[in-house]
């Protein structure tokens, strides 16, 4: 079984404009994210749509693939990139290009689950959540929960916390159970990708603003991996200072 990664990576972020290119120590966002991707001991491509990120990339000696810049989503973006670079890959992992940290002990699962399990559709992967964490990170609707059944594989993802603990403080929530957080990184098998820009949103969808849940309500299986491995994403200048003090932690 064959695996390529796909890293969309877009300049005209709302929130943080030209986020790919700041810089985190002595290199580029986005040039982190593909040489952690590589160092799983998978192929790498940046698909963009801005020619500074392109230039950026391949001068540092890694692949790009110039992409349209009208997408909805980053899974269009993947499958415009899957199309033009004409891969025969038989699984697509779908990286964010603003996960420097991203560990390659992540990607190494969702490989070892494709090749342990090769009927997988789309899988993805998920931390448990610190028990002796505070209880407003399950509250927080940016943190996507997600539940799963014995097998592993996705019943629900949800920007409030569950499951429901009735009977329960809320403070106390993350000591009495076990809960589940999203790690946005996906993997799909190729012919599964390339069907998904036909779906219409669902209802579900629609409601949490979680594309995830159109591919449930579709019938689509999502399998899960289980993470131990902490997460820095960048979505504003403040959460970039904040990486820039995890890099520091580190030596």
């Amino acid at each position: 079984m064959t695996f390529l990664a796909i890293i969309p990576a877009r300049y005209a972020s709302t929130r943080f404009p030209g986020k790919p290119l700041a810089m985190l120590g002595d290199t580029e966002v986005i040039n982190h994210v593909w040489r952690r991707v590589e160092k799983a001991g998978v192929p790498a491509v940046v698909a963009t749509d801005d020619s500074r990120i392109f230039d950026c990339v391949t001068a540092a000696g890694g692949r790009a693939v110039m992409t349209r810049a009208d997408h909805k989503c980053g899974t269009d973006r993947l499958v415009e990139a899957v199309e033009k670079l004409a891969t025969d890959a038989d699984v697509i992992i779908n990286v964010q290009g603003d996960e420097p940290f991203i560990h390659p002990t992540q990607i190494q699962s969702l490989t070892t689950l494709f090749t342990n399990r090769p009927d997988t559709q789309i899988a993805t992967v998920v931390r448990l959540y610190p028990q002796d964490a505070p209880a407003s990170g399950l509250l927080d609707p940016n943190v996507v929960k997600v539940v799963t059944d014995n097998q592993g594989d996705a019943l629900y993802f949800s920007r409030s916390a569950i499951p429901y603990l009735r009977g329960v403080e809320q403070q106390e929530w993350p000591s009495r159970h076990h809960f589940l957080t999203h790690v946005g990184i996906y993997a799909y098998k190729r012919e599964i990708l390339m069907s998904l820009p036909g779906q219409p949103p669902s209802p579900l969808e629609t409601a949490e603003s979680l594309e995830q849940l159109r591919w449930l309500q579709a019938g689509l299986k999502i399998s899960t991996v289980e993470t131990d491995k902490p997460t820095v994403g960048i979505d504003t200048p403040a959460d970039l200072e904040a990486a820039r003090s995890y890099l520091n932690s580190l030596f």
